[in-house]
Order: C-alpha cells, then sequence, then structure tokens
C-alpha cells in the first residue's frame, strides 16, 4: 500500500511540476531572450558605450509600426535614423486613441535581421509596460537606444548595414478593449 501512495504523490507532483513550468514558460523565455538578444529580441542596456567606442561605421535604423486589435493609430515621427555605432540615438513614436473609451495596450518588439538583435541595446522604452490611453489622446513615446559596437567583430553580424526596429501594440491581457472600426484599427507608418 505504501509503494502506491508514494506513486500516487510522484505523479501528482510531477503534474503540479509540468503545471507550474507551463506557466512559467512565457516570461521565462521573454527573460531569455533579452539577455541573450535571441530570436531578434532586443537587450536592455544599463549603459551607452563610451565615446572613444563609438565607431565611423553607420547603421541605418528603421522603424516599423504595427497594431493588432485595438481602435489606435500608431507610427514612428522618423521612417529612419542613421546612426554609427555605439552612438545613442533617440527616436519618437505617437500612439493616438481612436475610439471613445480608454484602451489599454501593450507593445513588443523585435529586429530583423535577427543576428542584430543582441548589439540592438535599449536604454529607454515604452516597451512591455501596459500604457492606458484616454478616449482621443495622443502619447509620445521616446527610444533611446544604440547599435552596440562589438557588432562590427561578430563574424554573423559583421557588415549589416540596415537594421529594422519593429513595434506592435496589442490590448493588454485582460484589458477591455473597445470597438475596433474599420476606419480605427489601422497603423500609420
Amino acid at each position: 500500500m505504501e509503494r502506491k501512495n508514494l506513486i500516487a504523490i510522484a505523479c501528482a507532483g510531477g503534474v503540479m511540476f509540468m503545471t507550474g513550468a507551463a506557466f512559467a514558460a512565457v516570461p521565462l523565455y521573454q527573460m531569455f531572450c533579452q539577455v541573450t538578444g535571441f530570436d531578434g529580441t532586443v537587450k536592455k542596456a544599463d549603459k551607452a558605450p563610451d565615446a572613444d567606442q563609438v565607431l565611423d561605421d553607420t547603421v541605418l535604423i528603421r522603424f516599423d509600426t504595427n497594431v493588432r486589435g485595438l481602435p489606435m493609430t500608431f507610427r514612428a515621427e522618423q521612417v529612419s535614423q542613421r546612426v554609427r555605432i555605439g552612438e545613442t540615438g533617440m527616436a519618437f513614436f505617437d500612439v493616438t486613441n481612436t475610439s471613445d473609451q480608454p484602451i489599454q495596450a501593450t507593445a513588443s518588439y523585435n529586429v530583423v535581421p535577427e543576428t542584430a538583435g543582441p548589439y540592438f541595446q535599449k536604454l529607454q522604452c515604452f516597451c512591455f509596460d501596459s500604457q492606458t490611453i484616454q478616449p482621443g489622446q495622443t502619447m509620445k513615446f521616446p527610444v533611446n537606444y544604440f547599435v552596440a559596437p562589438e557588432i562590427a567583430t561578430d563574424a554573423e553580424s559583421r557588415g549589416i548595414s540596415e537594421i529594422t526596429l519593429s513595434y506592435t501594440f496589442y490590448p493588454t491581457k485582460g484589458a477591455e478593449v473597445a470597438a475596433v472600426t474599420p476606419s480605427a484599427s489601422g497603423a500609420a507608418g
């Protein structure tokens, strides 16, 4: 009888462990991607490179904006920027709630080509934080970033001359979404 109880406890423990692992998988994967730059995920940096690390080589940064299931417009104030490798860049994005209800939205991002992910680093970003945007309100969000000088010496990323930073705003999980009308659901930019 003790052996059957031991097997039942082990099975119940295994089920609980697997359930916990399933819930932890998404945040752990997100953290892994942010730390390593895996799959085009941009890393968060604490400080920009020193001035003596800024290279003469430049990279063209393109900005892409998308909206999924929200009555809002989202656009980059600039289509692209050319920055020196290691130099800090600043880009601005405008979001307008086109509905008559407050909305809660969260932005996620990635970069292409994926091999640039570990080197495209942000100092300041609005991504992954839920934003509440009031009816008719336009908000301006800054992104402070740089391309790490190590990109020039990595065999896989050396020679990259163009990087696209893409953002997608989507409804914050658990938040009610105002009705999307065809004229208000598109993305600008």
